[in-house]
């Protein structure tokens, strides 16, 4: 698994996203957002601790129903769940630190 590095042309549905075992990181953004491009490096750093966590980076735009669902309005958003419930969500992280804590609350078997 690891760090997905391509935006997912397709959104999956909200139901599918629920259903997935394990631990997970849906990673809200656009290709163009400046906040994105400069999350990436923290965002990497923080999964390379936890390379068995799912990370799924999907480009979010208004109308979008799954970003509405989990209620993005700012991105980057991390969603952070496990056995598709939610743990923990970040806006806009701006330390690995930060990332680190909330994949830990996911990912416990390698807890930073």
């Amino acid at each position: 698994m690891g760090l997905t590095t391509d935006y997912a042309p397709t959104e999956p549905k909200r139901e599918e996203v629920d259903r997935l075992p394990g631990a997970t990181l849906v990673e809200f953004g656009s290709p163009w957002c400046g906040w994105c491009r400069r999350a990436q490096p923290l965002i990497a750093e923080a999964l390379a601790a936890h390379p068995d966590v799912r990370h799924i980076r999907i480009a979010d735009a208004s109308g979008r129903r799954l970003g509405r669902s989990f209620g993005v309005k700012l991105w980057p958003t991390l969603v952070f769940l496990r056995d598709g419930k939610e743990m923990a969500k970040l806006v806009r992280p701006d330390e690995s630190a930060e990332i680190a804590e909330a994949l830990s609350q996911i990912d416990p078997a390698h807890a930073t």
